[in-house]
């Protein structure tokens, strides 16, 4: 058996990333990937059992590496306010450094491949948003909510924003690049949103 060579692994990761984005789950194709690669069909069966296999795990792998992103120099002890800035700071960064693989993981949520995708995202971020969540309704900084509308309040407009940037144009097609008084403007009308 051969060993895996870190630099192919990089390579077809990379590519296979720019292809699902640019074709899609129906037009990716192994053959396409090793074209691109400029490799072999059967190096890719080296690392990777099946187109499956490789998307999957190729997902759940950008799912960490930006989970891990997001949460840095987060703690669920911090006051609402502050934890929640941090948040919106490194899910910016994270997805404006990072935007084929923001994609990605958006067509795989809304794929064939959700269900794993949810269940990464629930081991990487349930267990620390949820304690600052409770922590936060603790305190007093806000009222108990479902999750998922603490959720729509919290991210959704930051996510908005940033697709609308990377996409380089807003609702009406006109040139649209994101600023970091968007960005701190849009945080204070969530926070009072959401704060009591």
């Amino acid at each position: 058996m051969r060993v895996r060579d870190l630099n192919k692994v990089e390579l077809v990761k990379q590519k296979a990333i720019e292809l699902l984005v640019k074709d899609g789950f129906e037009g990716f194709t192994m053959n396409k990937l090793a074209k691109a690669c400029k490799l072999s069909v059967a190096t890719l069966y080296i690392y990777y059992e099946d187109k499956d296999d490789l998307i999957l795990k190729i997902g759940i792998e950008e799912v960490q590496r930006m989970g891990a992103i997001m949460l840095e120099d987060f703690d669920p002890e911090l006051p609402f306010a502050d934890g929640l800035r941090q948040q919106w700071k490194n899910r910016a960064r994270c997805m404006i450094e990072n935007p084929l693989s923001a994609q990605m993981i958006e067509q795989l949520r809304n794929s064939t491949y959700q269900d794993k995708m949810f269940e990464t995202f629930k081991k990487i971020f349930g267990f620390p948003l949820g304690k600052f969540m409770q922590n936060a309704v603790d305190r007093g900084e806000i009222n108990a909510m479902p999750l998922e509308v603490y959720w729509c309040v919290a991210f959704a407009p930051l996510y908005s924003l940033i697709r609308f940037h990377n996409d380089g144009q807003s609702l009406a097609g006109s040139a649209f690049v994101l600023t970091d008084k968007m960005i701190w403007d849009t945080f204070e009308l969530v926070l009072k949103a959401l704060k009591k």
